[in-house]
This record gives C-alpha cells, structure tokens and sequence, in this order.
C-alpha cells in the first residue's frame, strides 16, 4: 500500500508570482501579508546588527517539520534608517563575507534577506522610513547548513528590532518563510530554528504551529558538521523525492521521529542518534546523490558517533557526539570517507546546540 508523500506544502500566497522591476530598492507595502500593528511604530534606533545561526533540518526522520540551530555559524545583516531610499521601500547596498557570491542579487525581491525583510516591513505597516540593508554571509550557499534561512532570520530580525521588536517569533517565522518558499520551498524546518533556537517542531503549516523541544539545560549536545566541496541545491534534492512511500515506511519513519522527540525532551543522545539515523524515505533517495555520502555516515558511526545523517539536503553530514575529543575523531574519519570514496576534499567542525537563535548584534541609538 502507498500513501501520498508531501514533498512541499502549499505556501500561503503572500508574494506576486510575476517578475518585479529589476530597481534594486522595494516597496514593503505592495505585497498581500497581514499587517500585525495598526499603528505604524517608530524607528527605535538609527541602526541594528543581528546575527542568526545555521541550522540542521529534518533531522534524519523529521523531514520539513524537525530542525535545529547550531552554535557558532551563521550571517550577520545590518539594517539602517536611510533617507536617501524612499519611504517604505528597503535597498541592499552591500554582501559581504567569507562566502558572499556572484549569485546572491542585490534586488530585494530576489535575495532571501531582502524578501524577508520586506515580509518583515509589510507587517509592521512601514511606509514612512526607508532602509539599507548589508548581508555578511557566513555560511556557503548550498551547503544543507540552513544559508538561506540565516540570511532570512537575521533579516527580519533586524528590522523588527529596529522599530522595537513589535513581532513575535511565530510571525518572524512567517516573515522568513517568505524568503524560504521563493528559494528552495514553503518549509519552516531551518527558518523556525534559526529564528527560535534549540529544536523546534512544525505541528502544522495551515495554520503556522511551531513546538520548541527543550534539550535538558544540563545536558550538552555536539554536533560534527562535515561539508564537502560540493553543492547540493535544495530544489534539486527535493526533485529527487519519491511522490508516494509504502505504508510500512511511513509507520517506520513515524515511529523514529516520535523517538527523536521522546530522545531530544530527555536528554537522551543514544537514543537522539539512533533515531536521527534511521530514516528509511528521504536519505536514501539523496544519498547516492552526494558522493561518499553513505561511506562517510559509516565511518560516522564506526567512529563512536551516536548517529550520522544528511544535514537538511546536503551535502553536509551531521553526526551527534558526546565530547569534544570524540568529535574530533569522529570528524577526521568522516571526512577521510569522502575523500576516499567521494574523491571531494570536506572540512569537519565540532559544534554546540545553538539555544538563542537569531539575536540583536549591536545597535546605534537614535
């Protein structure tokens, strides 16, 4: 027997299918989001940097509705009260950083922070202030560590801080879905975590419900994150996905993100890495994608680590460890598998859960 398989969720259409103008600076007061305030709030300051995290999605079994911020990575966004950009509208003025791209556009409406914080604006009912805004990106496009979702997060972020943090995280969490749908599909399971923090749970998309699972506080989580030279676009990974599962694997697949949640609440990294390993829809059909992929989460597992899986499309592999030292052996043998079986050079990182999420930088008073 098989069952329809939702690969992607109808999005709620917030923005205008057709091509905008190619100005670089938009209008927030053009797109059909509801407007959160009545009033439309003052600048608070003059200007605000935020910072937002990456994030592992899915998580192994909990495909599009389980993720998970990570210490220590992430994009930065500055967002400015300009006079010389027209009222209500926003400008990028500037991307930077240690993976800023060719391929990232200045246009609001087509780069995932100008399109959140656009969302972000539409919300709060800005007209009256223009914005510049400047990306630092920190995190490699296409990398499974949650890219677009940083630069979204720390957008929209930014511009509720900067007229006093009317919105909350649910609706920032829409904001950024904005972004998410427009660049690789309606789904929350890197926005919400980078937004929230710590684990986050999606109980439904219509209407928007988010879960957060607190890891124990006296409990510490490391993840080995391995990314190889190689880029897997979402779009394309999720091409890749089966249309209908068998009964028997749905019922699997339910019975191991049920044991995820029940290991995350506890405390429990066996059981989290167990779990986290034992997706029987969705890695299989990207792994042979990625090469190495399934000889690195062997080695992964051979190695001491709890569990090992793809890191939301890849090509990143995440395993969940105990320690640092382990992490760092598990690390060195993740990436000699996809050297040897994958022929691509990889870099191997040992982090914290991120329990913040997507926080105000600095800021300059008015």
């Amino acid at each position: 027997m098989a069952i329809s398989f939702l690969s992607t969720f109808k999005p709620i259409a917030f923005f205008p299918t057709q091509k905008s103008s190619p100005t670089p600076p938009l209008s927030c007061c053009n797109l059909s989001l509801p407007t959160v305030t009545i009033t439309e709030p003052e600048p608070v300051f003059t200007s605000v940097q935020t910072f937002a995290p990456a994030t592992v999605a899915n998580l192994g079994p909990g495909f599009d509705f389980l993720g998970c911020a990570v210490d220590g990575l992430g994009d930065h966004v500055s967002v400015t009260v300009d006079p010389s950009v027209h009222p209500g509208e926003i400008s990028i003025t500037e991307i930077y950083g240690t993976h800023a791209s060719s391929k990232l556009s200045k246009n609001p409406i087509w780069n995932c922070a100008g399109i959140a914080a656009i969302a972000a604006m539409k919300m709060l009912n800005i007209r009256s202030v223009g914005l510049s805004l400047s990306l630092e990106k920190g995190l490699p496009l296409g990398s499974g560590l949650g890219s677009s979702a940083a630069s979204a997060a720390a957008a929209a972020v930014a511009v509720n801080e900067l007229f006093g943090g009317k919105l909350d995280s649910r609706e920032l969490v829409l904001a950024g879905l904005e972004s998410e749908a427009k660049v690789s599909g309606y789904h929350a399971d890197n926005i919400a975590p980078a937004i929230m923090g710590g684990f986050v749970l999606i109980r439904s998309y219509d209407p928007l419900e988010l879960m957060r699972l607190e890891f124990p506080a006296d409990k510490e989580l490391l993840f080995v994150l391995v990314s190889p030279e190689f880029e897997a676009p979402t779009k394309k990974m999720r091409a890749a996905l089966p249309l209908e599962i068998a009964m028997p694997h749905h019922v699997w697949n339910c019975s191991q993100a049920g044991a995820l949640v029940a290991s995350i609440l506890g405390g429990d990294l066996a059981g989290l890495g167990k779990a986290l390993s034992s997706d029987k829809i969705v890695e299989p059909k990207r792994a042979p994608l990625i090469p190495g992929m399934e000889a690195v989460k062997k080695a992964a597992l051979e190695a001491g680590a709890f569990g090992c899986t793809i890191s939301g499309a890849g090509p990143t592999a995440v395993a969940v460890v105990e320690g640092e030292e382990r992490g760092e052996e598990v690390g060195r043998r993740m990436v000699e598998a996809f050297r040897r079986e994958g022929n691509l050079e990889s870099v191997a990182m040992v982090k914290r859960l991120d329990r913040i999420g997507a926080r105000l930088v600095s800021s300059v008073a008015r």
